[in-house]
């Protein structure tokens, strides 16, 4: 059959397409910007048709009609990140978390871990061979594809055609259906003056022809906007925003120094602005890829001088870093931090960072603790842990002592907690803290 005809043949209504959907089955979503905005919308109003559906996704930037009150018959949320519309619904019991390293998701379809009933995602219209394309999300959705019962695609003009493993030949779909909906966008976030402190002091330790990991954020933008007078940077990166391109435009990003995929910028999703969008649409320099390749610590590590920054909500004294919760509340995941954090690990001359600010939004408590908030996880060891970055400066704990560690975390404390760390420290080892 001639792509044309199997394309023609398979689009439905939005309603048409919902209804391929059984009682219990697990519908993995798009990631991010790949998310079915009318799939979803469509699935929500008709949630009368059905019970006992799970919906299963990372990274969600939609409004989240199914996470309501009053949806738990119908669709229960497993969170494999928690973003902002799952958190109220998580904590009061209406949906679920299941941890995993970012990297980890695409096995986990394919060996039966989280099998895949349905996959509804976002992609580009077909192009003149009969393929779409992924477009700002290969990550999971690549395996999805492969491992679903039914694949449906929400096919949009608004989505950018990426170049890499992105492509999706129609017959590998089972349903289509239009939307000409504006992809959800992520505004820059303001940069304060202590996101530019940190990103002074990240940029310090960058050097001419670095690989570098960033994520999205005022304090990847930040790091960003010091990063100006380096030459011949690269990026192999799970994702990025606005931030990267006047780097990339001035030439500072080139690639030209890496060991694989040499001039090109690896990523596996991109989330941002129309801007950043159009900047990736048609672009032969980025190069998609799932991200059980993209997010392999062995892969990050075929490049040298790999530089990974991740943010956290808190490291303790030993130098435990907590990214994704406080306490027993989860506010977000695992995401791809240990992947490159240990990618970089792995590197010749790597070198992992993990930055945040020395306190909370309000300034009442401080994010350098004596021990992780009771209830905590540890999303990157202590062991694992190169550089510690806040506002007061940079703490290098690889190959330290605890006694060392916890040392050098109080010295980039905020100054008004130094004193309480410092009893701590005395308890601890007997002897007060020469910071």
């Amino acid at each position: 059959m001639d792509w044309r005809e199997h394309y023609k043949k398979r689009t439905m209504t939005p309603e048409q397409a919902v209804s391929l959907i059984c009682d219990g089955d697990r519908v993995v979503f798009g990631h991010a910007v790949g998310e079915p905005i009318v799939f979803q919308r469509t699935m929500a109003r008709l949630a009368d048709q059905f019970s006992g559906v799970e919906v299963a996704h990372m990274v969600y930037l939609g409004s989240g009609e199914y996470l309501q009150p009053g949806m738990e018959g119908h669709f229960r949320h497993n969170a494999l990140f928690v973003g902002g519309p799952a958190r109220k619904a998580i904590a009061e019991h209406r949906a679920d978390y299941t941890p995993a390293f970012f990297s980890d998701v695409p096995r986990m379809f394919r060996d039966g871990s989280l099998p895949v009933d349905v996959f509804a995602f976002t992609c580009s219209p077909p192009d003149e061979r009969g393929y779409v394309s992924l477009g700002l999300s290969c990550d999971y959705g690549a395996q999805a594809v492969k491992s679903a019962r039914t694949v449906i695609a929400e096919v949009n003009p608004n989505m950018p055609v990426t170049f890499g493993e992105t492509f999706v030949h129609v017959s590998e779909i089972d349903a289509f259906l239009c939307s000409w909906e504006p992809l959800p966008e992520s505004a820059p976030a303001k940069i304060s003056e202590e996101d530019r402190q940190i990103g002074k002091y990240i940029a310090d330790l960058v050097r001419d022809g670095d690989c570098l990991q960033l994520g999205i954020g005022a304090l990847p933008d930040a790091v960003c906007t010091f990063l100006g007078d380096k030459k011949d940077l690269g990026l192999h990166t799970e994702m990025i925003s606005d931030g990267i391109i006047p780097l990339i435009e001035s030439g500072v990003i080139n690639g030209q120094r890496k060991q694989r995929d040499i001039g090109k910028i690896c990523v596996t999703f991109l989330m941002g602005t129309r801007k950043l969008y159009d900047f990736v649409d048609h672009n032969p320099m980025f190069h998609m890829l799932p991200v059980d390749i993209c997010n392999n610590p062995a892969v990050i590590s075929q490049n040298d001088n790999v530089v990974s920054v991740n943010s956290c909500v808190e490291v303790d004294l030993q130098g435990q870093v907590c990214a994704e919760a406080i306490g027993l509340r989860q506010i977000s995941g695992i995401g791809g931090q240990m992947d490159f954090v240990r990618g970089a690990n792995l590197s010749k001359g790597g070198r992992s960072i993990i930055a945040l600010h020395s306190t909370t939004s309000d300034g009442n408590h401080s994010k350098i603790v004596a021990t992780l908030t009771e209830g905590a996880p540890v999303t990157t060891s202590r062991c694992d842990v190169g550089y510690i970055v806040t506002e007061y400066g940079v703490a290098a704990l690889r190959g330290q002592t605890l006694r060392e560690r916890a040392k050098r975390l109080i010295a980039i404390a905020h100054p008004k907690f130094r004193a309480e760390l410092s009893e701590e420290f005395e308890k601890r080892f007997g002897e007060a803290p020469a910071c």
